[in-house]
């Protein structure tokens, strides 16, 4: 029993100083920030989705075909889009380095209501170990060009025109260019009655190529992804798969001093859950149950103007269109969304932000049903 202890204590010992030393070559960081948005937002054909009313989605705004008797007006406060990051970075003994990340907000989670509590969940938004080239974990997606994101008070700001998602992967950069290994998944539209066939079936994972080009006047990138969807379910019957492919191109150009232009153009055949928080599936069932891919092209453009040191603004337009064979996806399907948004903003100090935004979106399905939503918003941020 006291060759035991002392044992243990030895391992413990030599545990602790094993830790101590690895901690003397970590770095620890911690940032965030706290956000509170207030939204007046009026939708032309009803009430809208209590999701959209947090941020904007697309697809949830409502729509009919102009006979609808009461517009929706709604009054929102929330403080959801919070955020707190951890990272650390470690220097190895062979001369390496790994690095983390670990990032949550409270956007998109259940909790309590907002008649007491509004005690939302966090969630994770990226959790990731990066060693020498390779990253490991939850990220965005390698598909996404970051730099081409506007500043904007709403959650995304082009929503429309943009790729945006995050997943677990395993990448690879050298210089500009990235591969990517990403977890793949296939959203399906019913055979004429539309809804979302949520899969999980995929054998194949998603492969992103990308390139970035960076200098004093911005930077760029373009990117390609293949994508296989896939449908296997003996319940149903289904069993098919389609192969797919998307490109994505865009970027920041700095114009003067400190202005810039921030642009991207996402065009592709069964894409659709990356674009505009999958306004449109991937694909869609066939009278026979197969999957066939639906083409999608989307797009935005941004111009950001710096007043002075502590105003400035953002102009902000995106777009979005499917072509869909109605044959296959009935006339419920959404053709085209598109937004636009201007912004004012003033930063007294360098960490806290106060801003003002108007936005105006519109959403048509292919029976020419329309509807559009109007936002007034206003967002006070402290950085840290």
């Amino acid at each position: 029993m006291k060759n035991i202890n002392k044992k243990s204590l030895c391992l413990a010992v030599v545990g602790a100083l094993a830790s101590a030393n690895l901690l003397a070559d970590t770095e620890f960081s911690y940032s965030g920030y706290i956000k509170m948005d207030t939204m007046i937002s009026d939708y032309s054909d009803g009430e809208s989705n209590p999701l959209n009313r947090d941020f904007y989605v697309p697809s949830l705004i409502p729509v009919s075909d102009g006979s609808a008797s009461s517009s929706g007006k709604e009054w929102d406060m929330h403080a959801r889009q919070s955020r707190i990051i951890f990272g650390t970075k470690t220097n190895l003994d062979n001369g390496s380095t790994i690095g983390t990340r670990v990032e949550m907000d409270f956007q998109v989670t259940s909790g309590g209501d907002e008649r007491i509590s509004n005690s939302y969940s966090p969630r994770i938004r990226q959790a990731y170990f990066t060693y020498d080239n390779l990253l490991f974990g939850q990220a965005w997606t390698t598909f996404m060009n970051l730099s081409a994101l506007p500043e904007s008070l709403d959650f995304i700001g082009n929503t429309d025109g943009t790729v945006f998602a995050r997943q677990t992967q395993i990448r690879y950069t050298n210089g500009g260019f990235q591969f990517a290994v990403e977890n793949p998944e296939t959203t399906i539209s019913n055979y004429q009655v539309g809804g979302r066939v949520v899969t999980d079936d995929n054998a194949m994972p998603d492969l992103v190529f990308r390139y970035n080009w960076k200098g004093d006047w911005g930077g760029l990138s373009a990117a390609i992804i293949t994508r296989q969807l896939e449908c296997n379910d003996a319940t149903t019957g289904c069993d098919s798969t389609e192969s797919s492919i998307g490109l994505s191109f865009g970027g920041k150009v700095n114009v003067g001093d400190k202005n810039d232009v921030r642009f991207v153009v996402n065009s592709g055949s069964g894409i659709g859950r990356y674009i505009g928080l999958n306004i449109v599936n991937d694909g869609v069932f066939n009278a026979s149950g197969e999957i066939e891919a639906i083409d999608i092209t989307a797009y935005s453009v941004a111009y950001r103007h710096q007043w002075n040191d502590q105003w400035r603004s953002n102009i902000i337009y995106a777009g979005f269109e499917a072509d869909n064979d109605v044959t296959l996806t009935g006339l419920g399907a959404t053709e085209s969304t598109n937004s636009f948004r201007i912004n004012l903003l003033h930063s007294p100090t360098k960490n806290l932000t106060f801003g003002i935004e108007l936005a105006h979106a519109e959403r048509e399905t292919e029976a020419g049903f329309g509807g559009d939503m109007d936002r007034l918003q206003f967002s006070a941020k402290y950085a840290f």
